[in-house]
């Protein structure tokens, strides 16, 4: 049987010290491939799995590179006494890490023998018995909900949401903490309809008590030219603080009026 420490991923990022991906100070992994292609990603040197060049202000850069858990672990140990004086620890993110679920398993589990606690940010856009492999190994999820119309999640991301919002079931049953966020992006989700319908479903799951709408931002715009790729959503503007607060109202109280018993906040 293979030692889990020597089980071997593919990643293109360690982010140290981050306050926004989970409780805490946390170290972010992120994950090389994604089974999705969101027009609005500001990774898109994560959604290809294969080693790339990328090219930002004349200098090219390898992006990607496969690791140990035993190497990652080492990285991760320079941090222990952050997390345990903030309550915080290591985030999965990406790309997809469930798109590498032998290697997510196995650093999550390296991770808990550790004593870190563990978060994922995930799409679940996966298979079921993936996602069940890896939710008992995980303190806190934070998961996407893009849009409830299949067919416009499928416009803007390259898949249709079906799976998605089944595993979101599923794993709002069987998850420790489960936190559902939302990019804000206009002209895909950002009128009150659209996000009151996500904020309906957020809702209707058990056990889910915090909803995160996320505002589009360009930040990853300048890599789509790095890599050879056209950014498609040049055309659109960030959402003004104004809408935003317009779309927090909307899902405070998206059911009929009534207020949520969700915690709606704008940001991460």
């Amino acid at each position: 049987m293979e030692n889990i420490y020597d089980r071997t991923g593919r990643i293109f990022d360690i982010q140290r010290f981050s306050i926004h991906d989970g409780p805490g100070i946390r170290t972010i992994v992120f994950f090389k491939g994604c089974y999705l292609r969101c027009r609005w990603c500001c990774n898109p040197e994560s959604q290809e799995y294969k080693i790339q060049e990328l090219t930002m202000n004349g200098t090219a850069k390898t992006v990607g590179r496969d690791i140990t858990v035993r190497e990652l672990m080492d990285e991760l140990e320079k941090d222990r006494m952050y997390y345990a004086r903030s309550g915080g620890g290591i985030t999965l993110s990406g790309g997809e890490a469930m798109a590498q679920p032998d290697f997510a398993e196995a650093l999550l589990r390296a991770c808990h023998a550790a004593g870190f606690n563990t978060a994922i940010e995930t799409t679940a856009c996966v298979s079921r018995d993936i996602v069940a492999r890896l939710i008992p190994h995980i303190d806190h999820v934070m998961m996407d909900i893009k849009h409830m119309d299949s067919a416009k999640h499928e416009a803007f991301t390259g898949q249709p949401n079906g799976q998605i919002l089944e595993n979101a079931r599923w794993i709002a049953e069987n998850a420790k903490h489960f936190v559902v966020r939302v990019p804000v992006v206009p002209t895909f989700n950002d009128t009150v309809e659209e996000i009151t319908a996500i904020a309906r479903f957020a809702e209707s799951l058990p056990n889910v008590h915090e909803l995160h709408l996320l505002p589009y931002h360009r930040l990853g715009q300048d890599k789509y030219t790095g890599l050879g790729r056209e950014y498609t959503l040049s055309h659109i503007t960030p959402p003004t603080k104004e809408h935003m607060e317009e779309l927090l109202a909307a899902a405070e109280h998206a059911s009929g009026g009534i207020p949520t018993k969700l915690r709606v906040q704008i940001g991460g």
